[in-house]
């Protein structure tokens, strides 16, 4: 027989449970689904771009499509500099297989060591690093064929430069990221580098584009960039350059080129100089475009220019006579002097034989403020105005502060600095007939307009005692070149240390122009420091002068002027300084 359970026996199930309690939990189950709801429908359709943001920043990538930086061509057309597209080698940390065979044959195609590489692997928090930038299309092939999980590559475009060493310092370089950091590269690196493009894609977490997710905008390539550098002028004068600061064991030295009917540089060169595509361990000696930043006092390469002030003001004729014996002479308490007294001389001779005695009594008839003038007037103390980094303006100090004895050496050169590239210009007055033509770097379409600073009869006279320089009984004959007349002025400067003048250091200059009767370039030569016996600009710099000369004007098609060989050469006279 069944026992019948008296369930009212118990208090808690006889008790009677209140109407909104079970109300209550209905509705907090109802609310709850309602919240859910309405938090649904905000991150779905109301407040979804945030959560977009997120998923985009998780998944979306908008990848930079590289411009292709312009071209520097020379006037001819032939490349200076070209970029060129190459694989660089990148990583995902966290997904790299960690394979150690794979990775020490990895670390050793990259050329680098295996500790290096783990320390780039080892932060597995991150989506992205470089591994190598720019490597070789070989090493990269055989990157690739090792298959590994996580390396990726990327196409990069790097710089080119087929002149090398000859054209670094006017071409310059670039960075990894394709920005220019010396010369033309730097200078125009706007122009050059163009627009980059982009492409918003969708990646997975392996880093492979799943799908594009608006319309790709394309790069805008950079301009080509004419300049009026002539690569073969600068390959010779280079080639020329670097042989002579090696017969003269100098520490360097510079050549400059101008076409002084145009204004253009033809040819810049420097020696030490370097391999732009290959920079690693270079000095400051390598990279420093000398004949722009360089500055020193440019010695007998200023008489030229005191004599054309005397006869412009009428104090003398070329065929003036000054007294320079005994071959010293007194200004205040110092004693200025000839390397050899030459006595009598005309004013033709006191610059063919380079005396600072004749040079002197002739700017001492003048006031300061005229010599000055005449300095600024052809640019010295004056930023070359060329779009270049690094140009220099040296020093030219106010013809108020000048006291007797700085008046007369900076008659020769003494107590003001200029670059080469300053003195190069300033002698394109005597070229011109007078006039002062503005440089450039660039193409110019034809002959430039320049500014008068002397009467054509007076540069033609000043062109004369150059050329007497050149021939026998002036101190440079070996500037003498096959088939031109020359003209052109050297100087040897002492080197200043600290407030003085070093003993055996010494700059050896020449400056000059060529056909001498209607001259088309510029040519001025540096060499610093030469000490293998000789350091007279006539000896170490006339003669890179006189090669560069004749394969330039050959070059530019100039007709030859003379019928024969130049004139037997034989030793210089040794000039004042």
């Amino acid at each position: 027989m069944s026992r019948s359970l008296a369930y009212t026996s118990s208090p808690l199930l006889a008790s009677r449970t209140p109407v909104w309690r079970s109300k209550f939990i209905v509705g907090a189950i109802a609310f709850g689904f309602v919240g859910l709801a309405g938090r649904a429908a905000w991150v779905q359709v109301f407040g979804n771009e945030f959560f977009r943001k997120q998923g985009e920043v998780r998944f979306a990538r908008t990848l930079e499509l590289p411009a292709n930086r312009g071209r520097i061509l020379d006037r001819n057309g032939l490349l200076l500099a070209t970029s060129v597209p190459v694989p660089s080698i990148w990583a995902i940390p966290e997904d790299v297989e960690r394979d150690p065979a794979k990775l020490a044959q990895l670390a050793k195609l990259l050329e680098m060591p295996r500790a290096e590489l783990e320390r780039k692997l080892q932060d597995e928090d991150r989506s992205f690093v470089w591994l190598k930038r720019q490597v070789e299309e070989p090493v990269a092939q055989q990157i690739a064929a090792l298959d590994m999980k996580g390396i990726y590559q990327r196409k990069e475009y790097k710089r080119r430069y087929p002149e090398g060493e000859a054209a670094a310092h006017v071409v310059g370089f670039t960075n990894v990221e394709d920005r220019g950091q010396e010369g033309i590269e730097l200078a125009f690196n706007q122009d050059l580098a163009g627009r980059p493009g982009s492409r918003r894609v969708i990646k997975d977490r392996l880093g492979r584009v799943v799908e594009d997710v608006r319309e790709q905008v394309p790069p805008v390539p950079g301009r080509d960039l004419q300049l009026s550098i002539d690569s073969k002028v600068q390959f010779f004068a280079y080639q020329k350059l670097r042989d002579a600061v090696t017969e003269h064991k100098a520490k360097a030295g510079s050549v400059v080129v101008l076409d002084s009917t145009t204004g253009e540089v033809l040819a810049l060169a420097n020696y030490p100089s370097y391999e732009p595509g290959k920079r690693q361990n270079l000095s400051g000696a390598q990279l420093r475009n000398r004949a722009l930043t360089d500055t020193f006092e440019p010695g007998s390469t200023m008489k030229p220019f005191i004599a054309a002030l005397a006869l412009e003001k009428g104090l003398v004729r070329p065929d003036s006579t000054i007294q320079t014996a005994p071959g010293r002479l007194q200004i205040g308490g110092s004693t200025i002097s000839d390397a050899h007294p030459q006595g009598l001389l005309t004013v033709n001779q006191v610059i063919q034989k380079s005396s600072n005695v004749g040079t002197v009594k002739l700017a001492m008839q003048m006031q300061p403020r005229e010599m000055w003038e005449m300095f600024s007037q052809v640019g010295f103390g004056q930023k070359p105005q060329l779009d270049f980094p690094g140009a220099v303006s040296g020093r030219l100090r106010a013809h108020r502060t000048w006291r007797p004895i700085e008046q007369a050496t900076m008659s020769y050169g003494y107590g003001l600095s200029a670059s080469l590239f300053q003195l190069a210009r300033a002698y394109t007055v005597f070229a011109r007939d007078g006039d002062l033509v503005p440089s450039t770097l660039l193409k110019a379409p034809g002959p430039a307009a320049g500014v008068r600073v002397l009467d054509p009869k007076t540069a033609r006279a000043v062109r004369h005692m150059l050329h007497l320089v050149t021939i026998s009984g002036g101190t440079a004959p070996k500037a003498q070149t096959m088939g031109y007349s020359v003209g052109g002025k050297t100087g040897t400067a002492r080197k200043q240390e600290g407030r003085g003048y070093a003993d055996r250091k010494y700059r050896g200059f020449f400056v000059g122009v060529a056909p001498v009767d209607n001259p088309r370039i510029v040519v001025a030569v540096m060499i610093d420091e030469p000490s293998g016996g000789k350091y007279f600009g006539g000896d170490v710099a006339a003669p890179v002068f006189s090669a560069t000369v004749q394969q330039t004007l050959r070059l530019l098609g100039v007709q030859p002027d003379m019928n024969v060989k130049p004139q037997v050469v034989v030793e210089a006279v040794e000039e004042s300084f």
